[in-house]
């Protein structure tokens, strides 16, 4: 996803446009891995010295809700990321030293068994672990 695609998408929702979340998402734009919020912080001051780590947060849970935005959660806390342009259900592998991210094309749940009867409405999968780079 590109800036102005999170940005239309945004508008088409009613959102405003702010300086604030238009850098947030340029952030995201030029990575390729999870950010911590604390890190969106940083150098979201550099640009905005009184922005709050509550206005960080709530931009980025409604980025995640408007499914902008992914979240994962890497060492107790809340990673977030740009979402991935693969079309179609899948997956991740999410590296624990960088965050980089590669995706995975099939679903675990194909194999899942013993839960018949149960109405499943979604599901998550990530592995855990280090990128060639990080081992």
């Amino acid at each position: 996803m590109n800036l102005e695609t999170a940005l239309d998408r945004l508008k088409e929702k009613g959102y405003k446009r702010t300086k604030q979340r238009e850098r947030i998402l340029e952030i995201f734009v030029k990575q390729d891995h999870y950010i911590a919020a604390k890190d969106i912080l940083k150098k979201i001051q550099q640009d905005f010295p009184g922005v709050s780590y509550d206005t960080i947060y709530r931009n980025l849970y409604l980025l995640t809700e408007e499914e902008i935005l992914e979240a994962t959660e890497l060492g107790g806390e809340k990673h977030f990321r740009l979402g991935c342009g693969t079309h179609g259900h899948h997956h991740h592998f999410i590296c624990t030293t960088c965050g980089k991210t590669k995706s995975i094309e099939f679903c675990p749940m194909d194999k899942v068994q013993g839960l018949n009867g149960y109405d499943i409405e979604n599901h998550k999968f990530e592995i855990y672990g280090k990128c060639p780079q990080c081992s």
